[in-house]
């Protein structure tokens, strides 16, 4: 029985780590340092395009001295037709917390293989009733999982900025929820996962906040990126991660940590399988 309760759930972690790297990919390296992993039609195509030959074993180094020139890098093989650039930097980093090395358009980030890091917040209401959770229902014109249900506030992380001021300037952009109230989220954990997408490949490290939002507050989309809000008992949210695939892709993720936190799985034994799996490194 608690192997059949862990596998309706541990079905969402497994296929967040579908990746296997390298897999058919190479690595792409600025200067000494691993920073990504391509496929190798885009790794020749890469090279052509900034002019270098590629390594021996089909990789692409870009040297340390024209580091800072991978945007305009990017933005060529964007408009080439490799991927769809976004006009949001990332940085791009050679470890989950290491010092941002040079910058890179968020469209371009899957195709590069690179780590982006992001945040994700329960938005949480404690009711005599019970706990409830904010849900939003993403945008059809989303390019990304268009419909999708997802969090309160979720968003990546642009470059030169941090994950608690992001997630205090995701929360005014997405849900109008003012400064001082998101300032009071707290940070519970991390997640890491390697994943292969329609976009190509997705290595995120995502920072999950708890924010307890008061009775009488309501979200109001403020972006254009959610549809609407609706406030569900957690049972709600539990049943829709366990039997369907509603919500966004990372979201399940971190709402299983979240049930796993608030104790809300059972039994015991298939909690503390989904919790192995969780917290298992990329």
């Amino acid at each position: 029985m608690a192997d059949s309760v862990a596998d309706f759930f541990q079905r969402h972690i497994t296929s967040s780590r579908s990746a296997t790297l390298p897999g058919d990919r190479v690595l792409f390296r600025l200067g000494d340092r691993a920073v990504g992993w391509l496929k190798p039609d885009f790794a020749r195509a890469l090279a052509q395009t900034a002019g270098i030959a590629p390594n021996l074993d089909g990789g692409v180094t870009l040297p340390q001295a024209r580091a800072a020139a991978l945007p305009a890098l990017a933005q060529a093989m964007g408009e080439a037709g490799w991927f769809r650039l976004r006009g949001e930097m990332f940085d791009v980093r050679a470890g989950d917390e290491g010092p941002a090395v040079t910058m890179l358009d968020r469209g371009a980030v899957p195709s590069f293989g690179i780590l982006s890091h992001g945040v994700h917040c329960n938005g949480l209401v404690e009711r005599a009733d019970g706990l409830h959770l904010w849900v939003a229902r993403r945008s059809a014109s989303k390019l990304l999982d268009p419909g999708k249900l997802d969090h309160i506030v979720a968003g990546g992380i642009s470059a030169g900025m941090g994950a608690d001021d992001t997630m205090i300037k995701e929360a005014g952009e997405e849900a109008g929820i003012p400064p001082a109230l998101a300032a009071r989220a707290q940070r519970v954990g991390r997640l890491r996962y390697d994943m292969e997408r329609p976009e190509g490949l997705r290595r995120d490290l995502l920072y999950c906040y708890d924010l307890v939002l008061p009775q009488d507050f309501t979200p109001v989309p403020s972006d254009g990126e959610v549809e609407a809000f609706e406030l569900w008992p957690i049972e709600q949210a539990v049943e829709a991660v366990r039997t369907s695939d509603h919500f966004k892709f990372n979201v399940n993720l971190v709402l299983i940590d979240l049930f796993l936190r608030r104790d809300l799985i059972a039994p015991a034994e298939a909690a503390h399988a989904l919790r192995q799996g969780l917290d298992q490194p990329a």
